[in-house]
């Protein structure tokens, strides 16, 4: 039984510039120090870390959830003189979610905001 019944879904690593700070094994080794079962990493507008994240995951016999802090706009992922971006979290379910995490983070570099 774990001794925390709650689980960290927001966490900027390193990977996060100019945002994060925690690395990615510290970050893991924590979780398994206080005793949680799984956790989670949602770099700002990137996912660069997330195999790194899931392979320490898995050798310290915790969860990893991985996920994404998205930029939208109030108009169009197009439209990249748009002020008024906001933050969402989105959080991979399965494989098929993991991909489609992918998928969003790619457009968004590449046609977008």
């Amino acid at each position: 039984m774990s001794k925390y019944n709650f689980v960290h879904l927001h966490n900027h690593s390193e990977y996060s510039l100019l945002d994060g700070m925690i690395q990615v094994d510290k970050l893991v080794g924590k979780a398994k120090e206080l005793g949680m079962n799984s956790v989670a990493i949602t770099d700002h507008g990137n996912m660069y870390g997330a195999i790194e994240f899931y392979k320490k995951c898995k050798a310290e016999g915790v969860k990893p959830i991985i996920g994404s802090e998205f930029y939208f706009t109030p108009t169009s992922r197009f439209d990249k003189s748009a002020r008024n971006a906001n933050h969402l979290i989105l959080l991979a379910k399965s494989e098929i979610g993991y991909k489609n995490l992918i998928k969003l983070s790619s457009y968004s570099f590449t046609e977008g905001f």
